[in-house]
């Protein structure tokens, strides 16, 4: 299945954000790996009736949110160094092309926007469940997961250590929990 126009058998389904988070990780120092995550602030995903693979998704998480239980780092993250939330208040994901690979699996093609540079990214993605919560809500919920290269996305900055390697790898694990209501 590949991304189509939605119709009016589509399902659209709205991002809780308070059930939902997209987490990193990136090496530091060459030694270990820092992890953290962000708030994602809002979006939508369409299904067709009778299918759990989406056909559309447009989601944005607010940059500021950023944490990494480290209040120091948090505000370097934030700074023009990296994110730039003074510029660039959000990171949007869009997919252009949405391909199963069997009852509950897929791959998201999209647009990945970051520090305002957009780039095309590849995530694979899988169909978590479905079921009303205890105020009659219809919700989904779905996992994802990809690497990205921050400096193909201009975040630049890197200090080299005294016995050698680089203060902060380039490669950026992402992995998303999205639950969804009706």
């Amino acid at each position: 299945m590949t991304t189509q126009a939605t119709t009016q058998q589509d399902v659209t389904w709205k991002i809780d954000g308070a059930h939902s988070s997209a987490d990193f990780a990136v090496r530091h120092m060459m030694i270990s790996k820092v992890k953290g995550t962000f708030r994602v602030s809002s979006g939508t995903i369409t299904t067709q009736a009778g299918s759990v693979i989406p056909v559309a998704i447009d989601a944005t998480i607010d940059a500021a949110s950023v944490n990494t239980r480290e209040t120091d780092r948090d505000n370097h993250l934030r700074s023009g160094d990296f994110l730039d939330v003074e510029h660039f208040p959000t990171l949007t994901f869009r997919a252009t092309r949405i391909t199963g690979k069997g009852q509950s699996d897929f791959i998201m093609a999209g647009e990945l926007t970051i520090h305002g540079v957009t780039k095309p990214v590849e995530l694979e993605a899988e169909f978590e469940g479905q079921g009303k919560d205890p105020w009659g809500n219809e919700r989904v919920a779905y996992s994802a997961h990809t690497k990205i290269n921050r400096k193909d996305f201009g975040m630049e900055f890197n200090q080299v250590l005294e016995t050698g390697g680089v203060l902060v790898g380039e490669q950026v694990e992402i992995s998303l929990a999205v639950e969804a209501l009706r």
